[in-house]
């Protein structure tokens, strides 16, 4: 079993304290995300998992093992850089078993460890060749080749897309989902983009400021943020949050608009969220219509994004059809039955 548990991690760098009583458990076999903006101790978590980094207070456990003092090579866990980190001087063969090499395994395990891991890869035909020839793509792949040849119990992945165009980093993201699929290991997958997250993951960890902010599914964390800063950190764009006063009718948005079906839960001054794609354009005088004066209208082939003003508040609408309209028109919007969102204004925490 390569379940992992991470219990209490603190990790400081003198005066700074830059993972804080971190608790976090992976299943065995789970592909499991860490995101969150640049900063937020996300690799840092991962350094440490992989031995690279010691943690200040608390244990690492793999495999029901605590391996705090064990180093890297005594883990069973093979890490994914996002520089690739190939050696140039090596062909890919000899990059993707070196790390058995140094293990003293056979060199006829090694063949063919390496020969099964190129087969899956598609580097069959490019084990002769150096790092310099090769693109981006394939050296990740060669990366990741090296990685699978030690048929580690955790792979551990960090920002391996980074480097890589818009194109090849979604095909990138689907082979390596479809290798954690078939390989079976227990994967952790550090990014920064929530889409490679929501995309990828069995379950996502969302850290800010060396603290987990929520932890669930990419469903639980879309439909259910429990803060305003995972409400805006998952999803793309990111969800409007407008502020609002209670009162007997229903709430007030600031300068325009207003709702009327309001949880009994939602405070007098709170925050109303609404994602891009749950605003639809209705008729001009519907009931519970916001009007709004466009700004930026995008066409983005099968949607339409819609910058607009509501009052003084921007918002962002996609709509998922052809929209015939300019910029300063006005249009009415509203959001769908069922998809807005409450939050407390003073802690910013959810409220229904």
């Amino acid at each position: 079993m390569a379940s992992i548990q991470l219990k209490n991690i603190r990790r400081d760098f003198g005066e700074v304290k830059v993972i804080r009583d971190v608790d976090i458990a992976i299943n065995d076999k789970e592909f499991v995300v860490f995101v969150g903006p640049s900063g937020c101790g996300k690799s840092t978590l991962l350094r440490m998992v992989a031995g690279l980094d010691q943690p200040t207070s608390g244990d690492i456990v793999i495999g029901g093992k605590v391996v705090n003092a064990l180093p890297p090579r005594e883990r069973d866990v093979a890490m994914v850089f996002q520089n690739y980190a190939l050696y140039p001087h090596m062909t890919v063969d000899q990059n993707m078993g070196f790390g058995l090499m140094i293990s003293k395994v056979e060199p006829q395990t090694i063949r063919t460890k390496v020969a099964e891991a190129a087969r899956i890869l598609g580097l069959d035909k490019l084990l002769d060749r150096y790092p310099r020839q090769l693109s981006g793509g394939q050296r990740q792949r060669v990366a990741m080749g090296r990685a699978m040849a030690r048929d580690p119990a955790v792979f551990l992945f960090d920002e391996p897309l980074s480097n890589l165009d818009a194109k090849l980093r979604v095909q990138m993201r689907t082979e390596i989902r479809a290798l954690h699929q078939r390989l079976g290991a227990t994967s952790i997958y550090v990014t920064h983009d929530q889409i490679e997250a929501m995309t990828m993951a069995d379950r996502i960890v969302v850290l800010r400021d060396g603290i987990v902010e929520q932890t669930g599914t990419p469903p639980e964390l879309y439909d259910r943020p429990v803060n305003t800063f995972v409400a805006t950190f998952i999803g793309s764009p990111a969800m409007n949050l407008m502020p609002g006063q209670r009162s007997a009718n229903g709430v007030s948005l600031a300068g325009s608009g207003s709702l009327d079906a309001v949880p009994a839960a939602v405070p007098a001054e709170c925050i109303v969220g609404v994602r891009p794609e749950h605003l639809e354009i209705v008729p001009s005088g519907t009931p519970g219509a916001w009007p709004v004066t466009l700004e930026v209208v995008e066409f983005a082939g099968a949607d339409t994004m819609l910058s607009c003003r509501l009052g003084e508040q921007q918002l962002l609408a996609t709509v998922h059809s052809r929209v015939n309209a300019r910029p300063a028109d006005q249009v009415a919007l509203r959001p769908r039955d069922g998809c807005v969102h409450w939050f407390d204004a003073a802690s910013g925490k959810r409220a229904a």
